[in-house]
């Protein structure tokens, strides 16, 4: 099996796609399937050309980048959409995630933090950049603590030992392989178990897991 990892292009810029292009295809390991300039095409090009990664703009002319996210993470959930604009806004941040987006990026990150994105989100991480973070835990966490309407025990009565402490880890926005440091795991050990908790507590993503894990205050502590 290829280690490439095949990403498709969606802006409705031709110059922005032509640079991601040039920046992502010096990388090795980096192949460029395909690119779309909205949102419609979008989703008929994930389709058909099966990309591991999406790089999402949020702004296009017709569908945009959430309403594209969500029906590519509805159609085809292999598939890692990472959202990446100009803008940061909360609701474009809030909206993308919502849709089911792996990551939310502004286009002023650095080239090697954007591969190092991309990478992480086809490992299955979570890719969001800090200032987001900031805004989303700001914003998010007055709101997310009020509905914990569902006591943490009963929430996560399906998690073994291990995986509780792991989804805890995943809430405070450690890697895999810094939960793998933490817990003294390997990687791939790691990796399953996030797989065996997402599937068991209905999340489509770790970045949907963060949000779970302040909903149910498993890391509201983390919130001051």
């Amino acid at each position: 099996m290829s280690d490439n990892i095949r990403v498709l292009l969606v802006d409705d810029q031709e110059l922005v796609r032509y640079g991601f292009r040039l920046m992502l295809e010096a990388n090795p390991g980096m192949v460029i399937v395909g690119e779309a300039s909205d949102g419609a095409q979008a989703v008929s090009a994930v389709g058909r050309l099966q990309p591991d990664v999406v790089l999402m703009d949020i702004r296009m002319p017709g569908i945009g980048g959430i309403e594209a996210t969500r029906g590519i993470t509805r159609l085809h959930p292999d598939t890692r959409v990472l959202v990446i604009t100009t803008y940061d806004i909360d609701e474009y941040a809030f909206g993308a995630l919502e849709a089911g987006a792996a990551g939310f990026l502004l286009k002023d990150t650095r080239p090697d933090d954007l591969v190092a994105a991309i990478r992480a989100i086809h490992s299955g991480d979570a890719a969001v950049s800090p200032r987001i973070t900031a805004k989303l835990i700001q914003v998010a966490a007055p709101h997310l603590l009020l509905r914990q309407t569902v006591d943490a025990d009963d929430a996560l009565t399906e998690l073994t030992a291990r995986e509780r402490e792991i989804f805890v880890l995943i809430g405070q926005g450690e890697t895999n392989s810094e939960i793998a440091a933490t817990l003294y795991l390997s990687e791939s050990t790691i990796k399953a178990n996030v797989g065996r908790i997402l599937s068991k507590l209905g999340l489509r993503n770790r970045v949907e897991a963060v949000i779970r894990a302040y909903e149910i205050g498993v890391v509201g502590q983390q919130l001051t």
